[in-house]
């Protein structure tokens, strides 16, 4: 299982604000019901299967497109650890935390 960060910024929009292109990006991803996915205020977290993670990040960049953006820029990153068959996001933060006790 692969986790991924991603951020997706339009550009070229009408107005600095970009919370409604974030709305419309949560409804996609609410589409891939299989995907895991948790929003923060700098990015989305995903969660799956590499190649499908791949799919579902070409379909959100898409939608800035279709609301008007004419230029979409999409930074990646993606831990893909295979040692470990229950690498998630929980379990990154519950081993952060058994560290901090």
């Amino acid at each position: 299982m692969a986790i991924a960060e991603f951020t997706i910024i339009p550009i070229g929009t009408a107005t600095t604000s970009l919370s409604g292109y974030v709305a419309d990006l949560h409804k996609e991803l609410e589409r891939h019901s299989d995907v895991r996915f948790q929003m923060t205020p700098m990015g989305t977290i995903l969660e799956g299967p590499l190649d499908r993670l791949f799919e579902v990040i070409r379909a959100v960049h898409e939608v800035p497109f279709l609301n008007g953006a004419a230029r979409v820029s999409t930074s990646i990153k993606i831990d893909d650890r295979r040692d470990k068959p229950d690498a998630s996001m929980e379990q990154k933060m519950q081993s952060v935390a058994a560290k901090l006790s």
